[in-house]
């Protein structure tokens, strides 16, 4: 079992006090579902956007991020998924956590108060030191990119 993190959390106002805050579905589910803050149903037709709200803001401390990935049911059953997926919420953003949802099906889709929309993963980030070299170690891969690997 790993540490447990804590991670604050404020509602944006009081009319989202009727939504649930992030939570896991299951003791092994890696993400929290994340539930939309629409104040009523709104309609995301084929190759539309929507930036759906969720209500709160979180204060992650310093060297942790959270990552709002696309839902699988949403993605199989209605072909729905977040437009930079997956989104990073920096430790220093203090406003609110929304969420870019994208229809890449044929079908408007429609997003109702409430309704999980996304899950959120709260992840370590390592800050990285930037080493400049002459030249790079090499490997049996080299230089060849996508699909080289034959998989």
């Amino acid at each position: 079992m790993s540490e447990q993190l804590s991670v604050k959390i404020t509602r944006i106002d009081s009319g989202s006090r009727d939504l649930p805050l992030p939570s896991y579905a299951t003791a092994g589910s890696a993400g929290m579902d994340l539930y939309a803050a629409v104040t009523s149903e709104v309609t995301i037709q084929p190759s539309e956007t929507l930036l759906v709200p969720t209500g709160y803001s979180i204060e992650l401390p310093e060297g942790i991020e959270a990552e709002v990935r696309p839902r699988s049911g949403l993605a199989i059953k209605h072909q729905i998924g977040i437009l930079n997926s997956p989104g990073t919420i920096d430790s220093d953003y203090r406003g609110e956590v929304q969420v870019p949802l994208i229809n890449l099906g044929r079908q408007a889709f429609v997003v109702e108060r409430g309704m999980r929309i996304a899950q959120m993963l709260i992840l370590p980030v390592p800050k990285a030191q930037i080493v400049e070299v002459e030249e790079l170690d090499q490997t049996k891969r080299g230089k060849h990119g996508f699909g080289h690997t034959g998989h």
